[in-house]
């Protein structure tokens, strides 16, 4: 699956020209107009990285950082903040309201490509390794198997892309809504009880040989890979 960007920038040209350059750097890039449309869109579909502009309208980029790393859901959401702000008074008080990356316009688009796969790769190493581990769970991406506690775990297509995200984003918790969007795709339509059915199916599976249950259900809000289920 692609790595799903939201870029909140109200300069139209801007938003364009840095959605033109990430898609074809190959990733899935969604545009919103201001900082409460961010927030709308990132409660339907969590992105993996946010691109979020410091002075927008309505809801500036500072108070966007601030709900993210105020709500369990979202607090380790990978934040590239953007802003025509220099002063080191400035960089301060963005990173410590919780971007993980500051850059002062005008920037280049290289280095803002680089910064990105750079906090990415810090956040979520999972995006950029063919082989992912998590506890006793490992993913071969290239030759597409799983194992646990080095035995072979079998898995459906849906069950293998449902793991495979949830290792990227591990203790993190996730709606019906947002894994349905995450491993369906946001243009098939699926009952959101679905997921319950193949989230059942992939913990029978990886715990075939009476392991402990890593994935936790999470009353009222959804599931996790967590080592503490």
């Amino acid at each position: 699956m692609k790595p799903y960007i939201i870029i909140a920038e109200d300069e139209d040209a801007l938003s364009t020209l840095l959605q033109y350059n990430l898609e074809k750097e190959g990733y899935e890039v969604a545009q919103a107009v201001d900082g409460d449309e961010a927030l709308m869109m990132i409660e339907e579909r969590m992105p993996d990285l946010l691109v979020c502009d410091w002075m927008m309208p309505k809801v500036s980029g500072i108070e966007v950082c601030r709900r993210l790393r105020a709500q369990t859901e979202t607090r380790n959401l990978p934040i590239v903040m953007l802003t025509a702000r220099s002063e080191e008074s400035d960089r301060i008080r963005g990173l410590d309201t919780g971007a993980d990356d500051y850059v002062v316009k005008p920037f280049s688009m290289v280095e803002l490509i680089a910064r990105i796969r750079a906090v990415l790769r810090r956040i979520r190493p999972g995006l950029s390794e063919d082989r992912v581990q998590f506890g006793e769970i490992s993913v071969d991406r290239l030759s597409h198997r799983v194992q646990r506690g080095g035995r072979d775990v079998h898995l459906g297509p849906t069950e293998y892309r449902l793991l495979d995200y949830l290792m990227q984003h591990p203790k993190r918790v996730f709606s019906r809504e947002q894994l349905l969007d995450a491993v369906w795709g946001n243009d098939v339509y699926v009952e959101a009880r679905t997921v319950d059915v193949h989230i059942g199916r992939l913990r029978k599976a990886l715990n075939d040989g009476a392991e402990k249950d890593l994935i936790r259900t999470v009353r009222s809000a959804g599931y996790s890979l967590d080592l503490q289920a």
